[in-house]
């Protein structure tokens, strides 16, 4: 915000994502600002990867560098991926909630996006764990790669994410009340989100991955400050 992490990462509502299959058909006439960074990250991933992975020769016949090491288990690259799955996959499972439990448009349009890229990028990053052979799951704590390991609080697994009497609360709420607490949830979520990209821009080795985490920051800042004009249309601030 699929393979949940060793310490028990898939929440709840997780079950809520599962039960409602397909994803809805998006809305029309919303405000969509973040979808090209998606689609360029998601473009620059395709057609970085085969230079990473490929160990052939080019069409002359001369001999090409060898592939650079896979990276390690410990390593930031495979920590992100892992972590940043994680997180993806509870903004997924929020915006399930949210779309049942409100019949406006405009919220239901983001959630159906952030659905959408955010389940398409979780796809990317365990597919760079399943290119280096490495599991999803690991022991150690989230946020070891940035040598801020953290420790879980009532089902939040890493900075930004809702805890489980947060989560109730969404699934307790209809109407413009959800609308209001699924955004502030959100930006909450995100702004921790694209710190830990930003984390990985400035730290990691792998040019894909850094390309998809940089994509990650933008998409993520331009939903933030959608999501903060929705609020005040409903009459409401970000979450202090």
């Amino acid at each position: 915000m699929t393979a949940a992490p060793a310490d028990g990462g898939g929440q709840d509502a997780h079950e809520e994502s599962t039960e409602h299959g397909a994803s809805p058909a998006a809305p029309r006439g919303r405000r969509r600002f973040w979808w090209p960074a998606a689609l360029a990250a998601v473009v620059a991933l395709g057609l970085a990867v085969p230079a990473l992975v490929s160990g052939s020769t080019p069409a002359s016949g001369s001999p090409t560098a060898a592939a650079p090491a896979a990276p390690v288990t410990g390593s930031a690259e495979a920590g992100f991926a892992r972590d940043m799955a994680t997180h993806h996959q509870q903004a997924i499972d929020m915006s399930f909630l949210v779309r049942d439990r409100t019949q406006n448009e405009e919220v239901r349009g983001l959630a159906f996006d952030i659905i959408n890229t955010q389940a398409n990028q979780r796809g990317m990053l365990m597919g760079f764990l399943d290119q280096w052979g490495l599991s999803q799951n690991t022991t150690a704590k989230p946020m070891t790669w940035m040598n801020h390991p953290y420790e879980a609080h009532d089902g939040a697994l890493m900075p930004g994410m809702a805890t489980n009497t947060e989560l109730d609360r969404l699934r307790s709420l209809s109407g413009q009340d959800a609308e209001v607490y699924y955004l502030q949830l959100m930006i909450t979520h995100h702004k921790a989100g694209a710190e830990m990209a930003q984390a990985y821009v400035d730290a990691g080795t792998n040019a894909p991955e850094k390309r998809l985490a940089q994509g990650m920051v933008d998409a993520q800042h331009s939903e933030i400050q959608l999501m903060t004009d929705m609020l005040a249309e409903r009459g409401a601030r970000p979450a202090p």
